[in-house]
């Protein structure tokens, strides 16, 4: 049985928290890190997904990450709610330009490009491009999960808390998921702040922002109270964000 997914987002920690949550005793990746079975394979039927979690002793959770699951249709959400209706669900979300910018260079190497080599109308193409609006356009992915799964069966990790506080994040995670925090508690600060798979570090240049922040409506307004990193987060996703993390604030 599966116990939990990870539904993304791309390129906002999602790995890390593969790498850290693979440390503990109490999970299990079966089939790795991202399965991709409800973007891709579900034609080949719900038991080749089901097969991949076979039967687990008391107090171990097993799941998989796949950041594509975001933007699933609401349909095929209610079939995963069908097989698990008490499934564990978390999402990490990013800054969505830097997010964008991140992507794009993430898929630049993949065709094996220098920065040098691409224009900035290829970086604006792929901003724009549908997939980029998709994996970005946050409040649309919870919505549609928030549509079938209760609010409390889902976890908004911030990817900024991920770089600031990477214990706390783990430990709340932990406990979302029902293992133990204190694995991660015990565990060394600057162990937990070392990226993976981190990308360039190259900033994105004015012009890029000017034609990406229109292109995704995501007006410049603060996130919460919780400080000027948050600037570009849009005001929607804010007032839902405001609304599950109250408790902590």
């Amino acid at each position: 049985m599966i116990d939990f997914l990870g539904i993304g987002a791309q390129k906002a920690g999602t790995t890390w928290l593969f790498r850290h949550l693979s440390t503990h005793r109490q999970v299990r990746f079966p089939a790795g890190k991202e399965i991709h079975f409800w973007d891709r394979h579900l034609s080949r039927g719900v038991d080749v997904w089901l097969d991949l979690f076979p039967a687990s002793p008391p107090g171990i959770r097993q799941g998989e990450i796949t950041p594509a699951y975001a933007f699933l249709d609401v349909e095929i959400i209610a079939q995963i709610h069908k097989i698990n209706p008490g499934l564990r669900l978390f999402y990490s979300i990013r800054n969505p330009i830097a997010r964008a910018w991140s992507a794009a260079h993430h898929d630049r190497q993949k065709i094996e490009l220098l920065s040098s080599e691409v224009s900035h109308q290829w970086y604006i193409d792929h901003f724009r491009s549908q997939a980029s609006r998709k994996r970005g356009n946050f409040l649309a992915c919870l919505d549609n999960w928030q549509k079938v799964f209760p609010k409390d069966n889902i976890q908004l990790i911030l990817f900024d808390d991920i770089e600031k506080s990477p214990k706390r994040v783990l430990g709340r995670l932990a406990s979302h998921l029902g293992i133990d925090p204190l694995h991660f508690t015990l565990q060394n600060d600057s162990a937990l702040r070392v990226a993976v798979l981190k990308g360039p570090d190259l900033d994105v240049p004015p012009e890029l922002a000017g034609m990406e922040r229109p292109s995704q409506n995501l007006p410049e307004c603060p996130f919460s109270k919780r400080g000027p990193k948050r600037v570009w987060i849009d005001a929607m996703t804010s007032q839902y964000i405001d609304s599950l993390t109250s408790k902590r604030l």
